[in-house]
């Protein structure tokens, strides 16, 4: 309890202010502890994406397509190229026209570090519009039946 000195009487009265100061103190050393625990929290996260679905965009009349094969050979189009000649190959196939997206084609067992050389080959060429090309998906919903295989064919 707090206590007010009067200059009239001996008396000490009680004052019923409430001091607010370590409630302060203590809401900005939490404060402090959440600014910096928050970013570290939410590194880990598991996350499932959603797939697509959005509507394609068109491709262009002369789409230029690389691929990268699972053995980790290149394609330009139908053609096997090697890692060396990719920049003027693709010179010639866009006709010198370093603006022009390159889709590249990738397959899903790739690793990161392989798909990473080739766009970084695809920047030194001086490419930098690169569209990653996928299959289109529509999320499954998890309450949905499994589909049954199909025998005797493909789908």
């Amino acid at each position: 309890m707090a206590a007010h000195l009067d200059s009239g009487g001996d008396e000490l009265q009680e004052s019923h202010d409430i001091n607010v100061t370590p409630f302060i103190d203590v809401m900005l050393v939490l404060l402090i502890i959440f600014m910096v625990a928050a970013p570290l929290a939410t590194v880990q996260v598991p996350v499932e994406l959603p797939a697509s679905s959005a509507t394609p965009t068109p491709p262009p009349d002369k789409p230029v397509y690389l691929s990268v094969q699972a053995d980790k050979s290149l394609s330009l189009g139908d053609d096997p190229i090697s890692k060396e000649a990719l920049a003027d190959a693709l010179r010639v196939a866009t006709d010198g026209k370093t603006d022009q997206r390159i889709f590249l084609r990738a397959d899903k067992t790739i690793d990161y570090g392989t798909l990473m050389e080739v766009m970084d080959s695809l920047r030194t060429a001086g490419y930098l519009k690169v569209a990653l090309v996928g299959l289109e998906t529509l999320p499954q919903d998890p309450a949905a039946p499994a589909a049954a295989p199909v025998s005797g064919g493909t789908r």
